[in-house]
C-alpha cells in the first residue's frame, strides 16, 4: 500500500521542447498589455487625425495631444472619440485631442511612427 502522503509529478518535457521532443521557435518579446493597448491607441489616433502624412506635429501636454495637422478637413472627431478621446478641439489646423493621463505614452508612440 503506498503512503498517503506521497503525491504522483508528472514528468515533463525538456525546457524548449514539444511534446515529441522538437526544438520550439523563441518567443518573440511581448509588450505588457498596458503598452500594446496604447499603441493600439495611438494607431486609432493616428487613423482619426487623417493619417500620418497629415500630421505635420504632435506633442503631449498632461491630458491633451497636441497636434498641428496638414489638412483639417481629414481629422474625423467620431473616429477619435471612438479611439477614446473625451473631446476634441480644432483651430484652424491645431488639434487638441483629449485623452487623459495617456497623453505623453501616446504622443511618444505617434512620434516614433513619423
Amino acid at each position: 500500500m503506498g503512503q498517503p502522503w506521497a503525491t504522483v509529478t508528472k514528468r515533463s518535457a525538456p525546457a524548449g521542447r514539444g511534446r515529441a521532443g522538437r526544438q520550439r521557435p523563441p518567443r518573440p518579446v511581448l509588450r505588457t498589455l498596458r503598452e500594446k493597448h496604447m499603441a493600439t491607441k495611438a494607431e486609432k489616433i493616428v487613423a482619426g487625425l487623417g493619417g500620418i502624412e497629415n500630421i505635420e506635429e504632435v506633442e503631449g501636454c498632461i491630458t491633451r495631444l497636441r497636434t498641428e495637422v496638414i489638412d483639417p478637413s481629414k481629422v474625423d472627431e467620431a473616429a477619435l472619440k471612438a479611439a477614446g478621446a473625451h473631446g476634441v478641439v480644432k483651430m484652424g489646423t491645431a488639434i487638441q485631442v483629449v485623452i487623459g493621463t495617456d497623453a505623453d505614452p501616446i504622443a511618444a508612440d505617434i512620434e516614433d511612427m513619423m
